[in-house]
């Protein structure tokens, strides 16, 4: 269990580099390139409740936040093939369908290439941390001292429905009826199948499906409109 918890500590070590760099990466293209999306300090201060958190997993009766077991490989790539079909099925119906006309400036959700890489990496991680990092351990470690064994897995599925209604209904978007129930359908599905690939797979498994859909549409979608519409 020891062992376990330095090797959990020492790769949220790992993860709080992409920060980091993003902070001092974005400070130094601002001397060039203007409209970027800069991380600071105190954004990186956020995310420090990864540390201590990551060594209290299995207190909560959740697995390690990395595991190299074959199985959970497995699992890895499944949810981030996930993360990658979200994407795709976002940037057939926002940029293909509803916007199909050629952007003249990068929209708010997209950043330049290579940039894009770091900040979108480091908020996918700010964004597990506190959606579902914070709150599963908080809320499952508490079920798992009051809560009667027979209960358990309804209490989990209740903390994955409650945990998977905050991105999609904080980000409610405008629009016409059928791309409000788009939105939410798939908001809320991708973050329940976050909360239960992070029960089974533990915190990386979660973190991986956001970056597949991070991949898709923040990072390739922004490659594309940097090279093929902006210079036209």
């Amino acid at each position: 269990m020891l062992e376990d918890n330095k090797k959990s500590l020492l790769i949220a070590s790992l993860l709080l580099l992409i920060p980091a760099l993003t902070i001092y990466y974005g400070q130094a293209l601002s001397v060039t390139e203007s409209g970027l999306r800069l991380w600071n300090w105190s954004n990186f201060l956020w995310l420090l409740p990864l540390i201590p958190l990551s060594a209290v997993q299995s207190n909560a009766g959740l697995p390690a936040i990395v595991d190299i077991r074959p199985n959970i490989l497995r699992m890895y790539t499944t949810v981030l093939l996930l993360g990658i079909a979200f994407g795709l099925a976002d940037v057939l119906i926002i940029k293909v369908l509803m916007h199909p006309q050629p952007y003249t400036s990068l929209p708010p959700f997209l950043q330049p290439f290579p940039y894009s890489i770091f900040l979108y990496c480091s908020g996918a991680l700010e964004i597990e941390l506190w959606y579902r990092m914070i709150p599963m351990t908080l809320l499952l470690f508490l079920g798992n001292k009051w809560i009667a064994q027979k209960w358990q897995h309804h209490f989990f599925i209740l903390v994955a429905v409650l945990t998977a209604l905050r991105e999609p209904l904080e980000q409610w978007p405008s629009g016409d009826w059928w791309f409000l129930v788009y939105a939410f359908t798939t908001g809320f599905a991708m973050n329940f199948l976050q909360a239960w690939y992070y029960k089974k797979a533990g915190f990386l498994a979660s973190l991986l499906l956001r970056l597949g859909h991070y991949l898709i549409w923040h990072i390739l979608l922004g490659i594309y409109v940097e090279q093929f519409e902006l210079i036209r």
